[in-house]
């Protein structure tokens, strides 16, 4: 019996695989760290309107939906709510450290950062479960796991032979905590984010997917972890990051937003030895003072699985 049901999980496995090289290729396009001003929040129903005209099959936001010395009052969520729903693809949030770690600044309106988080949560994932835009699309949350309950913005969901999984890490040191003792927010956090890739990967190896799409709002810091060096905020999460793309044998695509310089590289290295991740890439999104999104196309049975395109955006004539 052990050994039928081996030969049965083996061809399982063999048919999943089938089925993902047989998919058909697909886009999705992502943006984040905006809108900053008037002008990028003027502009940002035409970046949309943008991608609204390509065939994505989601659109994701890496976080920072304002910038960093503004109010973080309750209109500017349901602003960017309301944006976010104009999508005519499906779209997708993940926080940033503008959009809840810094609400303490006296600018953003000296609010606790835990209160902004909570109300954050029930402003763009009141339904954890769908994703916005006018069809959104259903998507699994962490939140249903009773152990991670209150994490409704970790989310996941699956097209063709790719798996996407988003998680709340923000920049600004991941509010880490002070003196370097992490505080009891980041502790729980991190290991809710950790649980939560942990089974992406699992779920993307047991179905013999090509790819794992990760999406956080941090910059954070690969090229000084492959050094050995590194913020102390992120380095749990790189260190994972590297083990579990090693241990997956298809491609692993790290969006993110933070330093509001785009680019597109492979930059993750093992600290011990310097070598190269051949199977990881990093996609940076467009930031502030800098409007745009990016294209990534998808390929499967291709190599590489993922080309990406930035698309800057430029006003029409008159606008």
């Amino acid at each position: 019996m052990p050994a039928l049901r081996r030969t049965a999980l083996a061809l399982i496995a063999s048919l999943s695989a089938l089925a993902a090289h047989a998919a058909e290729p697909f886009s999705f396009g992502v943006l984040g760290d905006t809108p900053y001003n008037r002008f990028e929040r003027t502009h940002l129903p035409a970046v949309i309107a943008e991608m609204d005209a390509e065939l994505l099959k989601v659109v994701i936001h890496d976080g920072d939906i304002k910038n960093g010395g503004e109010r973080c009052d309750d209109a500017i969520y349901e602003d960017r709510l309301a944006l976010f729903g104009s999508s005519h693809h499906p779209f997708v949030y993940v926080p940033g450290d503008n959009d809840w770690t810094d609400c303490h600044r006296t600018s953003n309106g000296a609010y606790d950062p835990l209160e902004r988080l909570e109300k954050l949560r029930g402003v763009f994932f009141a339904d954890p479960r769908k994703t916005h835009g006018q069809y959104p699309m259903a998507v699994d949350t962490q939140a249903d796991d009773a152990a991670f309950a209150a994490y409704r913005e970790h989310q996941r969901w699956q097209i063709g032979p790719v798996l996407f999984v988003t998680v709340n890490v923000p920049g600004s040191g991941n509010n880490y905590g002070r003196k370097k003792t992490p505080g009891a927010e980041y502790l729980a956090r991190s290991a809710a984010v950790r649980a939560w890739i942990e089974a992406g990967f699992a779920r993307a190896r047991s179905a013999g997917l090509e790819g794992v799409v990760l999406v956080m709002q941090a910059n954070p810091d690969i090229e000084d972890f492959g050094d050995g060096k590194g913020n102390h905020a992120y380095r749990e999460l790189l260190t994972q990051l590297l083990a579990e793309t090693r241990r997956f044998a298809g491609q692993v695509l790290l969006v993110h937003g933070d330093s509001h310089v785009h680019r597109i590289d492979t930059p993750l290295r093992d600290p011990k030895d310097g070598a190269a991740v051949g199977n990881f890439t990093r996609v940076e999104t467009f930031g502030s003072p800098f409007m745009g999104w990016v294209k990534v196309d998808v390929t499967p049975g291709s190599t590489p699985l993922f080309r990406p395109t930035g698309r800057a955006y430029s006003p029409k004539t008159g606008d």
